[in-house]
């Protein structure tokens, strides 16, 4: 197994992981603080300046690989498809039932299924080769679409059946976003591996601003309903497999191991759980999004019961989010493989949070789309951000499952959903999203005081050692 790289973009904000110095040392190295003096900064970035770049000099640097381009259409077809679905289930779930109470029950099996599928998903990441993973995903998907544009049409849709698809589509995603970003970082390599990431996350919020409008536009027209909507959506899923298509075949297994998947799963848990710096990172990521990521299921709750509006303003709001995450994506493309970018992420994090308050007591609805811009922007930056450095963290081998445990979190988002419902019913829509918005800066700040307690245990620990203990030179 090759050791972990050691190279800036190991240890972003002059700080790398514990294990990845221990294997190309020989012996333990202390991290440097979150926040390191200037001159030590300075030290750090001189270094990285030495051994390559540490900046991205274009926001589009990715996108001139021609199988990185590839993979990124693939994603932005994909991204389409499914958040066209996103809206039309919640329709068809009300239009089955007229209650609200289904469309949890069918969020909440869409969560869970991918609660199930996402380790498996990392496994099958770290042992399989990703085009075929992706596109296994990918034919699950235009099944689940076809098969509920069918029905529709048919006028036979019963709610069970969207239940089945929504988990034939949270198990096709468990499966397709550790495969996703491990292919990416293949492709691309550690020194965009950043400016990758939020290329795909500004895919990602850009179909957020079109999808749910193109999809509620052909639902609200009669020759299309939501059973065309659905089939177009399929369209846009068969697009993606074609450009899967034409990616490379032969990327490297790099892991060989014929262990059970669940022995690499708990291998994975071993593995991140005995690396300091990143189980940190992963554990407050979590917080950040169970939590502050579910002010998405009550805003039209709070269109609705609080600013006392129509449906077309949902639309409204959630575009205002997606076009505040386009924003902070383009700036951040240049900058997420920079030597800043722990420090950014950790800005992004508070700042989410604190908007996610701010929408949360905000007057009026004009201020709600202001406050929800930050939203957005923050969240992006946070999810980019966190994406990057753990996997720069982590090696080759192990990205998959890396990749799995911080989509965890997103599984848990949509489980989280129900309970901050009755909370939000008991103590009061607003009080119950200025926690979320609380506990994601509590978590950010968290991590913060966290990694320097552990960087100044570390180099306690190092100092304690006999001298003979440090390698000579």
């Amino acid at each position: 197994m090759a050791p972990r790289e050691t190279s800036a973009d190991s240890g972003i904000d002059g700080q790398s992981s514990t294990r990845s110095q221990t294997a190309a040392s020989g012996a333990p190295t202390a991290n440097v603080d979150v926040d390191p003096d200037p001159a030590t900064q300075a030290g750090a970035v001189a270094d990285a300046v030495a051994d390559g770049p540490v900046e991205v000099t274009s926001a589009f640097s990715s996108l001139s690989i021609h199988s990185y381009r590839m993979l990124w259409w693939a994603g932005t077809f994909s991204f389409m498809a499914v958040q066209m679905q996103f809206l039309l289930r919640g329709i068809l779930a009300w239009d089955l039932t007229e209650r609200e109470g289904a469309l949890g029950l069918v969020y909440l099996f869409f969560g869970v299924s991918m609660l199930i599928a996402t380790p498996l998903g990392g496994v099958a990441a770290d042992r399989l080769p990703n085009r075929k993973v992706l596109m296994g995903s990918q034919v699950v998907l235009v099944a689940g679409a076809t098969g509920m544009g069918v029905v529709v049409v048919a006028d036979i849709a019963q709610l069970w059946m969207l239940i089945v698809a929504a988990v034939a589509t949270g198990t096709a995603f468990g499966f397709y976003g550790p495969a996703r970003i491990a292919f990416a970082a293949k492709l691309v390599g550690r020194d965009q591996l950043g400016n990758a990431i939020t290329l795909s996350m500004l895919s990602l919020n850009g179909t957020r601003v079109f999808a749910p409008a193109f999809a509620g536009m052909l639902a609200g027209i009669a020759f299309f309903g939501i059973g065309g909507a659905y089939l177009v959506s399929a369209m846009f899923s068969i697009l993606s497999l074609l450009f899967l298509m034409r990616c490379p075949e032969g990327e490297v297994v790099v892991s060989t191991s014929t262990s059970g998947p669940f022995t690499e799963i708990a291998n994975g848990v071993r593995y991140v759980k005995a690396d300091p710096p990143l189980r940190r990172l992963i554990i407050s990521s979590f917080f950040v999004i169970m939590f502050g990521f579910n002010y998405v299921a009550f805003i039209p709750a709070l269109v609705k019961d609080v600013f006392e509006l129509s449906d077309g303003f949902v639309g409204l709001l959630m575009s205002g989010s997606a076009v505040g995450a386009i924003a902070v994506s383009f700036l951040l493309a240049r900058h997420a493989d920079g030597p800043h970018a722990r420090r950014l992420m950790i800005i992004s994090g508070v700042c989410f949070g604190g908007a996610v308050v701010a929408l949360s007591v905000a007057p009026v609805f004009a201020l709600a789309v202001l406050a929800v811009s930050f939203v957005g922007a923050g969240a992006a930056g946070y999810q980019s951000l966190s994406n990057t450095i753990a996997l720069a963290m982590t090696e080759d081998s192990h990205q998959g499952r890396v990749q799995s445990l911080l989509m965890l979190s997103f599984a848990g988002f949509g489980i989280a959903a129900l309970p901050l419902g009755l909370l939000a019913e008991a103590i009061g829509l607003r009080y119950a999203m200025a926690l979320m918005g609380i506990v994601a800066v509590t978590a950010s700040m968290a991590y913060v005081l966290l990694e320097r307690a552990g960087s100044d245990a570390e180099i306690d620990s190092r100092a304690a050692q006999p001298p003979g203990s440090l390698p000579a030179g």
